[in-house]
């Protein structure tokens, strides 16, 4: 019982490590562990509207052609999950005191994520009886990496919708924040439903996914870092760092090693 627990559980805890741990200011342990439980109820919330749809007749549980894959990839997972995801993100985010800084937002849809993921792994190994290892395995090296890029994606432009003082940035942000992850989560179940007649393309696609999870991780950290500088480069703080903020060589440690938010006490705006 508890290898099966560790199993379904371990991957999802692992990722959100990954992501904790690089976080200046860390949030408050309450407020994850409600955003990891959000995301497990996101999982009835998504079956509330894929229930429908398949009822309609709109995807089938067992795509037999590339066409019938696309529409149970997006209709019957991407659209339905995403949605109830970035609702449950919302509900958590909406009046809470301590999402303060931009990258907040990556932590907190990581958590309803990966909360989605367990649950899920959970359920799906639960049911694959004495075959639940094999099943462990590739789930932990393809669904639960899947969920932690749609929610980095998600978490990203989150932020710039929340915190952008731009009107037309934030229009922008505001449905990219569910479209790209609906498109990166369908385009991934689509493959995963095709590469299923396919070992070594599954072996592939598994690669591409680790690889593509932690580059996305890496670039959309940064580009928040760097949003915050920009956002308040009219204050105190930035004038006196500006240099730090444009060289190059300093984009792989932001936010890592420095602190990147701006003061009150530095006659500029809070941090953004």
């Amino acid at each position: 019982m508890l290898f099966f627990l560790l199993a379904a559980v371990l991957p999802a805890a692992i990722l959100f490590w990954y992501v904790y741990s690089r976080d200046v200011t860390p949030e408050p342990g309450r407020v994850v562990m409600k955003a990891f439980l959000f995301g497990v109820l996101s999982t009835v919330v998504s079956t509330m509207i894929s229930g429908p749809l398949m009822a309609m007749g709109l995807f089938t549980e067992n795509p037999g052609t590339v066409l019938e894959s696309i529409s149970t990839a997006f209709l019957g997972a991407a659209i339905p999950e995403e949605c109830a995801k970035l609702l449950m993100l919302w509900l958590l985010l909406r009046k809470c005191s301590d999402f303060d800084e931009r990258y907040d937002a990556i932590v907190y849809a990581t958590a309803v994520g990966l909360g989605f993921a367990t649950l899920e792994n959970i359920l799906y190994l639960a049911s694959s009886g004495f075959g639940f290892i094999q099943v462990a395995i590739s789930r932990a090296f393809l669904a639960v990496p899947g969920h932690f890029a749609f929610a980095v994606a998600m978490g990203y432009y989150y932020s710039r919708w929340h915190f952008s003082w731009n009107a037309k940035d934030k229009r922008g942000a505001a449905w990219k924040m569910l479209l790209v992850p609906v498109l990166l989560h369908g385009t991934y179940d689509t493959i995963c439903f095709v590469s299923a007649v396919s070992e070594t393309l599954s072996v592939i696609l598994t690669f591409v996914l680790l690889v593509f999870c932690f580059r996305l991780f890496k670039f959309t950290r940064n580009r928040i870092i760097k949003e915050a500088a920009l956002n308040a480069q009219d204050s105190a703080f930035y004038r006196e760092h500006s240099d730090f903020y444009l060289d190059k060589r300093h984009e792989d440690n932001y936010g890592r090693d420095y602190t990147y938010y701006y003061r009150n006490d530095d006659d500029s705006v809070d941090e953004q």
